[in-house]
């Protein structure tokens, strides 16, 4: 289907790697934003990330000249094959934005929504065609990494559930299907777990910010990068496998479980966490790292995809 037509209702950090994702397979890009600047700045965005979509990649007719910009939400619908909407995370605003994507939309079109906490039963209700919502949530930034969760909401057919996990699959991304709806999703869930236990540690004085994250990047996050958690675990108990992994540190770790830290119930954490990470850059230019992260990652994902015997 890359010759079709995607509509990008909202148009912001996620909206716009959408659409310069989308634009990189091939696809006629409609872009719907109201707010004041949104269409320059949408092709600044995409501008800055094609570099990293031309290593990755480039598909048949791939081009930044595909991308319109449409008067309203209803205009950028209207003709559209697949809506990636990416509004606020507010269910009054979402409902909204429902609203007028179904003005114009036709009746049989996917409506996948960004949405990184928001249930989808309850953005659903009020729709004309409630069936065809889906959960289509990515991660940041989606033009780069892979993974997208999928869900439907109370109302959702099974079958536009498929539908939306093989057109993921289809342009390339690793998507994952949810089978129940709870707060957060499941990547986020398991984000805020280590978060949880990151400003508790942080908090008490156990480590800093920076160590805390030198732990992890080059630590567990390493081989979580090429394995989940679980084949981590796995790899871990030798010939036993995680039966081995866990029935030896079984008890060790119900015990760490119970000294974890709660998450702060108030916003007085901040600042120390802020501070941590000034502290962590001072000397380092934010921009210039971040680009050498997006560099990294490429060639994460290149070793990666050259390893199929890793799931």
């Amino acid at each position: 289907m890359t010759d079709g037509t995607i509509a990008v209702v909202g148009t912001g950090l996620i909206g716009a790697s959408w659409a310069a994702y989308y634009l990189a397979r091939g696809f006629r890009v409609v872009a719907s934003d109201p707010a004041p600047g949104a269409q320059q700045a949408l092709r600044e965005r995409i501008d800055g990330f094609w570099p990293t979509l031309e290593t990755l990649g480039l598909d048949e007719g791939a081009s930044r000249d595909r991308l319109e910009f449409a008067p309203s939400i209803a205009d950028a619908a209207r003709g559209a094959d697949f809506v990636q909407e990416n509004g606020p995370e507010r269910l009054d605003v979402k409902r909204s934005i429902l609203a007028e994507i179904e003005q114009g939309v036709g009746e049989d079109v996917l409506i996948a929504t960004s949405s990184s906490g928001l249930l989808v039963s309850e953005a659903q209700k009020g729709m004309r065609h409630p069936e065809r919502l889906v959960l289509g949530h990515p991660f940041n930034p989606p033009h780069l990494i892979p993974l997208v969760e999928v869900l439907g909401g109370e109302q959702t057919s099974s079958e536009n559930v498929e539908r939306a996990l093989a057109f993921y699959a289809g342009i390339g991304k690793k998507p994952i299907r949810i089978n129940r709806e709870v707060p957060g999703h499941v990547a986020n869930r398991l984000q805020d777990a280590l978060w949880r236990e990151m400003f508790h540690l942080v908090r008490t004085g156990v480590a800093s910010v920076a160590d805390i994250d030198t732990a992890i990047s080059y630590g567990p996050g390493l081989r979580w990068a090429l394995m989940g958690p679980f084949l981590t675990m796995h790899a871990g108990g030798g010939d036993g496998g995680i039966s081995h992994f866990l029935e030896h540190l079984g008890p060790a770790m119900r015990d760490w479980a119970r000294d974890l830290g709660e998450y702060p119930e108030t916003d007085e954490y901040v600042s120390t966490m802020a501070e941590g990470v000034e502290d962590e850059l001072a000397g380092h230019d934010w921009a210039a790292a971040l680009a050498a992260r997006d560099r990294l990652l490429l060639g994460l994902l290149a070793a990666k995809a050259e390893a199929p015997e890793i799931p």
